[in-house]
This record gives structure tokens, C-alpha cells and sequence, in this order.
């Protein structure tokens, strides 16, 4: 039976039947780091070597957000974001699984007989040492693996990967993004950080400076250190080079969008769907006495922005699949 082509399920009643048997990878996966991506390659390794697919089994939304009166978690990776570096890390499917409180009181022992066993039949199984599941987290790798003895699957527990003096984490990540630390970020993560937004219409200000801007709304766990930020935008086939400023801008808005001014382009894309990657941080956020130093400050930020674009090179085979560094390393225009 032939494996299909990448899938994205969220029910496991959809399962094709040449998915049954693989070998799956379950967790959280938030940001797919350089930490998670050496469970992905074990994953690959190890369902090559049995001759069955490999999976990623996630939830969401993230646990944490469930049990908070209000989302709180500064998210990297949505489920859209989390599929499509599935994809590109090699794997035949992912699952995501929607995570709410009911799910969160299924039995450890249930989890695995009913959605490791009968719905998947998984042949093995791969977590992280931190990995716990079911009702008050009493899923640990150690109970993970007597069930796999016990009901006849591989079951495989591997360490936090260290970088420096500590583990990569998503939380590290989070911490360095919030801090505008992208270069620390992006060597954590293994790729460019991204994120999608629908773009919608603004108050058009920057447009009467000579900066128009593709402005793409943030939930309010967005924790993105505010400033300007030098970056590379995928608009469908498109790719865009960019300067982009997010924060509470000069002009008062509520709710600050991420607004991202493409070198070189000027169409109407509202509506559309577009994917941010950042390169680099340029500065803070800085208030200034009039629109001729702003303006000023504007032209600084893109002339640094390209500069940065032009150095900047795919840091690695995962950048260049995600679409945003088709040549390595690329040239910006001039």
C-alpha cells in the first residue's frame, strides 16, 4: 500500500489506512526548534528503517492557553505554521489534535490504548524527555514505555538538545523574541522565525510618507520585542524583501498591527494571506519631534534593512524549503 502524499488531519477518523502503523512523534512541537527537529530526524530514521510512514501527533490549542481565562501564550508556531515545517522536515503527515479541557481529563492508559493503539497502530513511538500526557499529566515517557511493552509498540525518550549553558526551548525563544534578539532566536530555531497574517486595511498614513505598508493584525499574546525589523515576506508565489515596524506607532491605534513596508511593490493585497520572516532587528522603538524626522529615521531603517537582506543567507536546507530563501545564499535587489 503506497503512502499518500503530506497530509494535515484533525481527527483521526480521517486517517488513511496507509498511514496506520507508522512511527509518530508526539508533543507540542511550538516553534519545531532545532531541540524538536532532532525528534523529527529520529522519527524519519526510524520509520525508514521499519518501512512505514512517519507522524507528527500535536494539539491545539496549547495546553496553557486552555486552562488561562484568556490566551496568554506567545505562540511560534500555529497549527498552519506547524504543518508546513512538518512538510519540510520530510514527514508523510502530521495530526493535529484539537486540545480542550475534556481531552485534558482522558485517562494516560486511555490515551494510549484508544488513540496509540486502535486509532493509529502505531509501530513506535518518540518524545522528549519533558513529555507528559493525560489526566494530571500521569503520562510519563517512563509509563509510555511499559505500555509500549505491554501492548507491543517501540517507544523511544531523547534528550532536551543543549545550546550554551542551557536546553533549547520554546521558551527560551519566546524570551529572546521578546527581547528583539532574532540573530539568537533564529540560531535557536534553526531557520528565520515566521508568521502569517491576513493583511487588512490600515488608517494609510505611511502611505502618504512615502511608506505604504502591508499591515497584518496580532493576537494580543504577540510578545514580538517592539521596533523595526528588517525581513523577508512570502506573498503566495511571491518572494519580498522588507522593512517592518511593529508597536504602538506614532499615531495612536489600540492594537498595534505588524506593519511591513515591501521594497519595490505597490498593489492591493488586502484580504490576502501574508507570511513574515524576520532577518534581523534594527532598533527599538523610538518617539520622534515631527514626520521630516521620522521620515528621516524611515530612510535609515530601509537603507539597513537591505544592507541586512543583501548579507543575510538561508541557515540552512529547512530555510530554503519553507519558501523564504529560495537561492543560498540570495542577493535583495538594489
Amino acid at each position: 500500500m503506497s503512502v499518500p502524499a503530506f497530509v494535515r488531519l484533525s481527527s483521526l477518523a480521517a486517517l488513511p489506512p496507509a498511514l496506520r502503523g507508522a512511527y509518530v512523534a508526539i508533543g507540542n512541537f511550538d516553534g519545531m526548534h532545532r531541540g524538536h527537529q532532532t525528534i523529527i530526524a529520529a522519527l524519519r530514521e526510524r520509520a525508514q528503517a521499519a518501512g512505514v510512514p512517519a507522524l507528527l501527533l500535536t494539539f491545539e490549542p496549547h495546553p496553557r492557553d486552555v486552562f488561562a481565562p484568556t490566551p496568554f501564550m506567545f505562540r511560534l508556531t500555529e497549527g498552519d505554521a506547524k504543518a508546513r515545517l512538518a512538510q519540510a522536515l520530510g514527514l508523510d503527515g502530521v495530526i493535529i489534535l484539537p486540545f480542550d479541557r475534556p481531552f485534558s481529563q482522558v485517562e494516560a492508559e486511555d490515551f494510549v490504548a484508544n488513540i496509540l493503539v486502535r486509532d493509529l497502530g502505531v509501530r513506535g513511538v518518540i518524545v522528549g524527555s519533558d513529555f507528559h500526557f493525560g489526566r494530571q499529566r500521569r503520562g510519563t515517557p517512563t509509563f509510555l514505555r511499559g505500555e509500549g511493552e505491554r501492548l507491543g509498540f517501540a517507544v523511544e525518550t531523547l534528550d532536551l538538545m543543549d545550546e550554551g549553558e542551557e536546553v533549547i526551548s520554546s521558551s527560551r525563544i519566546r524570551a529572546a523574541l521578546s527581547e528583539g534578539a532574532v540573530t539568537a532566536a533564529n540560531r535557536l530555531l534553526g531557520y528565520h522565525w515566521f508568521f502569517e497574517g491576513c493583511v487588512v486595511q490600515g488608517d494609510q498614513r505611511g502611505r502618504d510618507l512615502g511608506y505604504p505598508t502591508a499591515n497584518t493584525m496580532t493576537p494580543g499574546s504577540f510578545q514580538l520585542a517592539q521596533g523595526v525589523y528588517a525581513v523577508r515576506a512570502r506573498l503566495g508565489d511571491r518572494l519580498l524583501d522588507g522593512v517592518a515596524a511593529y508597536g504602538k506607532p506614532m499615531f495612536d491605534n489600540q492594537r498595534p498591527p505588524f506593519e511591513t513596508h515591501l521594497f519595490d511593490f505597490d498593489e492591493d493585497i488586502y484580504g490576502q494571506t501574508l507570511a513574515v520572516c524576520l532577518v534581523g532587528h534594527i532598533r527599538g522603538q523610538e518617539v520622534f519631534k515631527g514626520l521630516d524626522e521620522l521620515i528621516s529615521a524611515m530612510d535609515r531603517d530601509s537603507r539597513k534593512a537591505r544592507a541586512m537582506i543583501a548579507d543575510c543567507e538561508a541557515l540552512g536546507e529547512l530555510d530554503e524549503k519553507l519558501g523564504f530563501f529560495a537561492g543560498h545564499p540570495y542577493r535583495a535587489s538594489s
